[in-house]
């Protein structure tokens, strides 16, 4: 069987998986450079290291158009589609959170695309915006569950990033605990992404991937709104280059 390499060239990360069939091999995951293409370099030297032969390169993201030695382009509603498919094939809806956008993928029962919505004109709601807050308070996005469990959460009235940014100073002069602040930051995202989500008629099961997925309570109060369960995989991360190296086993250019 052959190989075949995905890499999703995001705003913030880079995703590169190297497929035999529909079984990992390799996972690559760094943040994208001030030069994204040296980042897809990385990936695809990385993946393809001691291979015998070239494996055929699926390119996805914001930066699949930098190189010119993909064998294929593939748009990343495309590729999250099938790579959600393959981490939960009983998936129809997918909500991917990534560094600078989000969106929402809705699949027939063949795991087909049928609808999408995409928000890539506002930071508001993704990670880069749980990235600033949490900064702003002192801490790191892996440490959010740690710090915000049984937590009550905060009112945060903002949910652009400068305006949020200020108003989390503002309740820190103020006295507010920052555990609180965080959850009700966690809380405002997580209400934002279900009306996002509830904005397609949506039906489960509904796999949860990007970053942000990795965040437990997020999980938790995303379920809460939608009052449905919601789903992730500890690969759900490298959905988009899962899914482009599916794209490429089935060759042709693109």
């Amino acid at each position: 069987m052959t190989f075949t390499v995905g890499i999703d060239s995001g705003s913030t990360t880079t995703k590169g998986i190297l497929l035999e069939g529909s079984t990992i091999i390799r996972r690559f995951l760094c943040p994208t450079s001030f030069r994204p293409a040296d980042s897809i370099n990385e990936a695809w030297e990385t993946l393809r290291a001691d291979l015998e032969e070239k494996p055929f390169l699926t390119l996805t993201g914001y930066g699949r158009q930098l190189v010119d030695y993909a064998d294929k382009r593939v748009t990343e509603i495309s590729c999250h589609g099938l790579g959600a498919r393959l981490l939960l094939p009983q998936a129809r809806t997918v909500i991917d959170i990534g560094g600078q956008d989000s969106k929402v993928i809705q699949l027939d029962e063949q795991g087909n695309l049928s609808d999408f919505l995409m928000n890539d004109k506002c930071a508001a709601g993704t990670g880069r915006f749980l990235e600033v807050i949490s900064r702003t308070l002192g801490t790191r996005v892996e440490a959010l569950d740690g710090i915000t469990e049984g937590v009550e959460p905060h009112p945060l009235t903002s949910m652009c990033t400068v305006f949020a940014e200020s108003e989390v100073i503002s309740l820190r002069s103020a006295g507010v605990a920052p555990e609180a602040i965080l959850a009700g930051v966690i809380h405002a995202m997580a209400r934002r992404s279900g009306h996002f989500i509830s904005r397609l008629s949506t039906q489960g099961p509904l796999l949860f991937t990007g970053g942000v997925s990795h965040c437990a309570r997020f999980r938790e109060m995303l379920s809460s709104h939608l009052k449905m369960a919601v789903h992730t995989h500890e690969d759900a991360q490298y959905a988009g280059a899962i899914g482009a190296a599916l794209a490429g086993q089935r060759k042709g250019k693109g």
